[in-house]
């Protein structure tokens, strides 16, 4: 047979049944289950095997594993997430454990999202979008202030989660006063910024971005290169508290 790799991912005990019914409701069916002589868990999607081991002493909180999915259809998968949890969960989770991210281009060359279980595994599915350079390589920071600003707080919030960071870079560019941001630009960081704070809890301050970016002029064409924004937009102020 040809060969597979398999993720192994820790699990806080206590917390299998969760994990299990949280793939389940992303559509994995659960192909073993196991509690003694300790806990185990498989489950599978499509080509998709992920299994978990349990560990008695283990803080969700301050996980760092996970596992990379690379797909032909990051947007449909997911939709397919975000239809699953709202079903199971009545809501979709988007700060906390468990969560689900928005869909981006990263500057690496995918299309992605991360989803995180209830045990702090965070899965990053994308879809390559052949944006890299032809020897592997990735393109280099943009030079541009606010270009610059928004490649790295999509690199902090939306691949590394350090959501601090992202904070800081996105407030810093809009406190600039010696330029201004194109009107895409200026789209973009704000409902970046609303997310973030949303993320963090902070809905005043979610509230407060997300009313600016809603009020940025944008002609049709501006409108269709920040078509992922405007509707990350639209969900976020639906979602405001």
């Amino acid at each position: 047979m040809a060969e597979k790799t398999i993720p192994l991912l820790p699990c806080h005990t206590p917390l299998m049944a969760d994990v299990v019914a949280f793939y389940e409701a992303l559509g994995f069916i659960t192909t073993l289950r196991q509690t003694s002589p300790y806990a185990y868990a498989v489950v599978e999607r499509d080509d998709v095997e992920l299994q978990f081991f349990g560990m008695k002493e283990y803080d969700p909180a301050a996980s760092y594993s996970g596992a990379y999915v690379l797909t032909g259809d990051v947007d449909g998968m997911h939709s397919a997430f975000r239809a699953g949890l709202k079903a199971a969960y009545g809501r979709i989770p988007s700060r906390g454990l468990p969560r689900i991210g928005p869909v981006k281009d990263m500057s690496y060359g995918v299309r992605q999202f991360l989803v995180t279980d209830p045990t702090g595994n965070s899965l990053r599915i994308g879809q390559p979008t052949g944006e890299k350079g032809a020897d592997g390589t990735i393109p280099p920071a943009p030079k541009e202030p606010f270009e610059r600003a928004l490649h790295h707080a999509v690199l902090f919030a939306d691949s590394k989660e350090d959501l601090p960071a992202a904070a800081r870079v996105v407030r810093r560019a809009l406190d600039r006063t010696d330029r201004t941001p194109t009107a895409v630009q200026l789209l973009k960081l704000l409902v970046l910024g609303g997310d973030i704070a949303q993320r963090q809890g902070d809905g005043a301050a979610a509230r407060e971005l997300l009313a600016r970016a809603g009020a940025v002029p944008l002609s049709a064409e501006e409108r269709e290169a920040v078509r992922d924004d405007l509707a990350r937009l639209a969900e976020l102020t639906d979602t405001a508290v």
